[in-house]
């Protein structure tokens, strides 16, 4: 199990981006949780097998329809024992 913290960058509020993930995580199977920041972007926390998290990281270069996402931070974390499903949190 490997977990990441992303926080999106570009037209990324307002696009139902924070659905997309959501449903593309349960599509890939990963655990989580995604928000919006005051700054514009999306922050997104993953976690799962090495290969559903990389997977889940590519389409979120992608996201909902309207998106445009212009780039992608992504740095290593910790995973959180009994984190199941993947939820929306607040923005902060």
């Amino acid at each position: 199990m490997i977990a990441r913290h992303l926080r999106i960058h570009g037209r990324v509020q307002g696009v139902f981006y924070r659905a997309w993930a959501m449903r593309a995580a349960r599509e890939i199977s990963v655990s989580g949780w995604v928000r919006n920041r005051k700054d514009g972007t999306v922050e997104a926390f993953v976690q799962g097998d090495a290969a559903a998290v990389g997977r889940f990281v590519e389409q979120a270069r992608e996201g909902s329809p309207a998106a445009q996402v212009s780039h992608i931070e992504t740095s290593p974390a910790e995973p959180e024992a009994g984190l199941e499903g993947f939820t929306k949190k607040p923005t902060v």
